[in-house]
């Protein structure tokens, strides 16, 4: 049973921006006040309703309808009007939805007919004055369902608009991708528009659809999702003419760029003088912007700076910031709320840094130092906005921030690129699998066991009226329900895109603007071999560039060529939207499309993003930072494919070239460094300092040369520790070690070197006693070396025998690495 909004409780919805553009772009057709059938006389409609092809039935039947008509005839015209559809419209019954049937019902218990067969005979002969349009219901009212759907269906196919409603039932049971619940979805809407608009099925416009299609969310709790089906379907007709959009995404999608008004008052501002002037300065700055460009403008100043402000101190009315209120505005500027899960699985909202806080300081600056110019040149209109900035030159320094992105990008780059394999063979395995499910289920009957790609699932038994084409299965232990189908085109997209993008290294927009026509030849000049390109879109730089297409690439999108293809064997024609300029582009055989109920759609960005993080939960790797699932973005496709490159030995501006960077600098800010290349760099510094320096040092020792070696570092053994000079170099303090300073004293020494100290003082004392002050000086100079040793041995920490260091973590970086740091050892020591 159909519920309605009132029935509920629930306020009619407001329609999206998108619903009343086109609404307002393409409006429905007028109801008019008066027509020929509505203002005929009793006897007139008696006598048409009478007669063929309002008359079926039996003379039983014929003798119950004629009953109703009376009925239906003596309780209109006892309502206050002049034609019908006011008298209608004057008995409430047009207002009352799907409880109508009470208001006729009480007139006729009123006159003794308390028979149910009089209500029911009264409602027939109401879907016969209908069809024969001698009155004309409000859609909500045919919405609400206040009659059988299907004897609306049957009453206006057989007197009002045969042809019409024969002919899109042939087109409903002909596309097998229209079930027959959608194929009767899509009848009783073209019913009820005929019914409430009058005219045959030729005579319905978009506009009338898009009225039907509004009035059924407004009416409904809960709206059938086969209104795309049913636009298409009326198009496919030939009713809505060769001009209209193809889809009925195109009309009410999306709302389309939005003006500066409307990217302003999206933030509710409340100084009326500061919003109007944000929108004037979009408009002065929009001729010199994209869309996107503007919009990501109108969020930082509408939203995060003066929305912010007016949050935090209420009732500011000046662009002229107290310091407090601007130093304030700029702290908050660095974090951004973040809802995360907890432990317990509970939502809750946290502060996290903003990486980006300093580029959101840079409009805010521009703008001050634009109205401030701008004041000098129309100072009628700009000079009360002139006033000091907020945000000082030194703040917008960027180098320890790109410096922090770059280390940032390149451990990013780092973690991912080693476990890039792995994420191939999971996609590739996980496509296989999936297929191979979808097959054996195909081959199944409903209910019926099968096992395939390790697993074993039950075929779903599905409901009249399921699409044709789903295969649905569950598992016997759990009874959890799968759509194979669904899983299948899942898996097939995911290793689609990952090889496309690790293989080409492309932007995401330009991977989904990939189209059969992206495809070129060219032939060498010097062999005439005929080379496979791929022409990339101009995207972000507005420059198109070719890509040489590998035999692995050219097997991928060979494989997309045939999946995409349609019984025809060309690839359909879609239009896209852009979301960068909310605008739509015209239909193209683009690669990146599928089946989305019973439509085709370019795959989004969203989507492209939700299908890699499902790709990364089954590979079960985790992200070394937060411990969770590790993710990639389709960008960090780009970096790996550009470092890869490089370290394979492609120079970089032939890297910058394909990547599309107009600046080479910016091809190797994608390129992480990596610790081999270090590595790499110091050996090649060493066997350059072998080069320099003299060939015999590099013989094998003689055995006299090995002993004297040996030799030096047991002679350097003294009986209060041990002198720390180089081999070959003499002693230079002539064995006086208390007074050289590479002597390295023992602490177990502390009393022989104590004793030498008493001994010392003694002898100073005995030489100043005798005059012997030659002897003296020395004496105070050994004291002093003595007192030294003395007091290194009481400064240093106790000695450790052993110390546990632990056992390292086998990171990706310290793994590419390990190899590389093993032969270090062997080198040369300098």
């Amino acid at each position: 049973m159909t519920t309605t909004a009132s029935e509920t409780g629930l306020l009619p919805r407001t329609p999206p921006k998108g619903r009343q553009a086109a609404r307002a772009r393409i409006p429905a057709r007028p109801l008019p006040v008066t027509w020929p059938a509505t203002s005929q006389s009793r006897d007139e409609v008696w006598d048409r309703l009478t007669h063929a092809p309002f008359v079926v039935g039996n003379a039983h039947t014929q003798k119950i309808r004629l009953r109703g008509l009376t009925f239906l005839l003596d309780w209109l015209e006892a309502q206050p009007g002049r034609i019908w559809q006011e008298r209608w419209l004057a008995s409430g019954a047009d207002g009352a939805g799907a409880a109508w049937r009470k208001i006729p019902g009480r007139w006729l218990q009123e006159r003794g007919m308390v028979a149910e067969w009089c209500q029911d005979a009264l409602t027939s002969a109401l879907l016969t004055a209908i069809s024969a349009d001698i009155v004309r219901p409000a859609l909500g009212w045919l919405v609400a369902k206040a009659t059988g759907p299907g004897s609306l269906v049957r009453h206006l196919a057989r007197t009002r608009d045969p042809d019409g409603l024969g002919r899109l039932r042939a087109l409903c049971e002909a596309d097998r991708d229209v079930s027959s619940i959608a194929g009767s979805h899509t009848l009783y809407r073209a019913a009820e528009i005929l019914a409430a608009k009058g005219g045959t099925l030729a005579d319905v416009t978009v506009g009338d659809v898009l009225e039907l299609l509004d009035v059924e969310i407004d009416t409904l709790a809960n709206v059938s999702g086969d209104a795309a089906v049913f636009y298409r379907l009326l198009r496919a007709a030939g009713i809505f003419g060769p001009d209209a959009p193809a889809t009925l995404r195109q009309i009410r999608g999306a709302a389309g760029p939005r003006t500066p008004e409307e990217l302003i008052d999206r933030y509710r501002l409340t100084c009326r003088p500061v919003r109007d002037l944000l929108v004037d300065y979009l408009r002065e700055r929009q001729p010199s912007l994209d869309y996107s460009s503007m919009e990501s403008l109108a969020c930082t100043l509408g939203s995060r700076f003066w929305r912010d402000l007016e949050i935090h101190h209420p009732g500011i009315d000046s662009l002229r910031l107290p310091r407090e209120v601007a130093d304030a505005w700029k702290q908050r500027l660095r974090t951004k709320p973040k809802t995360i899960k907890t432990g317990t699985g509970d939502k809750v909202t946290i502060e996290v840094p903003r990486l980006n806080h300093r580029e959101c300081l840079i409009p805010v600056r521009a703008s001050y130092l634009d109205l401030a110019q701008w004041a000098v040149d129309d100072p009628g209109r700009w000079a009360q906005w002139a006033v000091p900035c907020p945000v000082k030159e030194d703040e917008l320094n960027q180098r320890r921030l790109r410096r922090h992105r770059k280390s940032r990008m390149d451990a990013r780059t780092r973690e991912r690129l080693p476990v890039l394999p792995m994420l191939v063979r999971t996609v590739n395995e996980n496509r296989k699998a999936a297929h191979e499910l979808l097959q054996a289920a195909r081959q199944t009957q409903p209910g019926q066991l099968f096992t395939a790609a390790g697993q074993t699932l039950v075929r779903s038994v599905t409901r009249h009226g399921a699409v044709a084409g789903m295969v649905w299965a569950h598992d016997p232990g759990t009874g959890k329900r799968r759509d194979l189908g669904f899983e299948e085109d899942h898996a097939f997209w995911a290793w689609a895109i990952v090889e496309v993008l690790r293989a080409t290294g492309v932007r995401v927009e330009e991977l989904l603007e990939l189209s059969h026509h992206s495809f070129v030849q060219y032939r060498l000049p010097t062999t005439g071999e005929l080379v496979p390109l791929l022409q990339i879109a101009p995207s972000k730089t507005d420059e198109e560039r070719l890509l040489l297409v590998s035999p692995e690439l050219a097997d991928v999108l060979s494989t997309i060529i045939r999946r995409v293809r349609d019984d025809t064997g060309k690839i359909p024609l879609i239009a896209s939207y852009d979301w960068q300029e909310c605008v739509w582009l015209p239909p193209s055989p683009l690669l990146f499309q599928r089946r989305f109920g019973a439509e085709r759609r370019r795959i989004s960005p969203d989507v492209i993003r939700d299908m890699l993080a499902v790709a990364l939960a089954r590979t079960g790797l985790t992200d070394p930072v937060d411990g969770g699932p590790l993710r990639y973005t389709p960008h960090d496709f780009r970096r790996i494919f550009i470092t890869d490159a490089i370290l394979s030995g492609l120079p970089p501006h032939i890297a910058q070239v394909i990547a599309g960077h107009r600046d080479i600098n910016v091809t190797m800010g994608y390129k992480a460094v990596y610790p081999d290349e270090a590595i790499q760099s110091h050996l090649a510094f060493l066997a350059r300092r072998r080069s320099l320096r003299p060939t015999e040092e590099y013989r094998v020792p003689t055995d006299a040369e090995w002993q004297e070696f040996l030799g030096h570092f047991e002679r350097r053994k003294v009986s209060t520790g041990i002198c720390g000079r180089a081999f070959g170099t003499p002693c230079i303090h002539e064995h006086s070690c208390l007074r050289c300073s590479m002597h390295w004293p023992d602490p177990a020494q502390r009393p022989r070197i104590a004793e030498i100290r008493d001994n010392l003082i003694a002898r100073i004392a005995e030489a100043e006693h005798e005059g012997w002050l030659g002897e003296v000086e020395g004496l105070h100079i050994s004291l002093a070396g003595a007192n030294d040793k003395l007091a290194q041995i009481d400064g240093r920490s106790p000695v450790v025998t052993s110390v546990n260091i632990g056992m390292p973590a086998c990171t990706s970086a310290t793994a590419t690495a390990t190899p590389i740091a093993n032969n270090t050892t062997a080198s040369d020591p300098t």
